[in-house]
């Protein structure tokens, strides 16, 4: 069986952290997946610290084992989510989109677990200098919001650079993409993409069919004049998105105005054409919806097998 400095320092069967998906990883999902032995992760999102509060205790009526909170460093409410989550001594936190320096010290003396998700290796060194136990190497060719640099590439990079174990994100969501992370040095993998089509998910059914049907170059990034890229999958408002970001006469602030609710109209309202589908390139490799259980078991099964199988390479 596949461990890692993560299973023990976390207190997980498998080292795999659920994404945390904005209006997708809610507490059913984040529950389902603390079950079956990877670290499921509930959204903050851009909502307030009463909801989170709420998702928070919902999911420990569902499980007993440890979870996550993940926050976006770019809502409105982080103060007072950050609060919360140390309130609440939630047993692990990550974060993306923004620096969560400034509420690390807070955390940790809660005893909380900081896992932040990177996107470069100046960044990883200093959220571990900050205290972080662990970090996610995230490539771009996960969905939501990315950086620059390919998880191929900055993985490798990320691990020669700090001590703590590292996670890779970005286009891993099959047994394949598992072994060649752990090749790459790390001790874990965090994926988004492949849990959008698990039974457990509440997305509605048309968002998993169009992650099912999607092909190797049904994905865009849109977002970059706005400094924060985002990538998902191809469709009436990505594209309008797309050619209004190229327009010089349309403001930041217009198109900040344009994407608003755009991913809560396609994950809760099942909006294709008009919402943000929000996916990763690996969606092409999505190919069934299953319990969560069976994605994790399913994947890390085929890893071992190939792992196992990859002395044939040595002549």
């Amino acid at each position: 069986m596949i461990k890692s400095r993560l299973c023990e320092l976390l207190g997980i069967t498998y080292p795999i952290f659920q994404g945390g998906m904005a209006w997708v990883a809610d507490a059913h999902l984040a529950a389902t997946v603390s079950n079956a032995g990877g670290l499921g992760i509930i959204a903050a999102m851009n909502l307030d610290g009463e909801y989170l509060r709420g998702q928070i205790g919902l999911c420990r009526q569902l499980t007993d084992k440890p979870f996550g909170v993940n926050i976006m460093m770019m809502s409105p409410h982080v103060p007072e989510v950050a609060q919360v989550v140390a309130e609440e001594k939630v047993p692990v936190v990550t974060t993306g989109a923004g620096w969560p320096g400034p509420y690390m010290k807070a955390w940790l003396a809660a005893g909380i677990k900081v896992v932040p998700v990177i996107p470069s290796v100046a960044i990883a060194k200093r959220v571990v200098r900050e205290g972080a136990c662990a970090v996610v190497a995230e490539g771009c060719e996960a969905g939501g919001h990315i950086g620059e640099l390919t998880t191929m590439t900055l993985v490798p990079q990320v691990v020669d650079a700090v001590e703590v174990p590292v996670l890779a994100a970005g286009g891993i969501a099959d047994g394949r993409s598992l072994a060649a992370a752990l090749m790459l040095g790390a001790e874990g993998v965090q994926c988004g993409t492949r849990f959008l089509t698990a039974e457990e998910c509440t997305i509605p059914e048309c968002y998993k069919d169009r992650v099912i049907q999607a092909r190797d170059i049904d994905t865009v990034v849109t977002g970059r004049k706005l400094g924060h890229p985002v990538r998902a999958l191809k469709n009436s408002y990505m594209m309008e998105f797309a050619r209004r970001e190229a327009d010089s006469d349309i403001t930041k602030e217009e198109l900040e105005k344009f994407g608003t609710g755009a991913l809560w109209r396609a994950a809760r309202q099942g909006d294709m054409e008009t919402g943000c589908v929000m996916a990763g390139q690996a969606a092409a490799l999505v190919k069934d919806k299953l319990p969560a259980r069976d994605i994790i078991t399913g994947m890390f099964s085929e890893a071992e097998t190939l792992l196992k199988d990859a002395t044939k390479w040595l002549a």
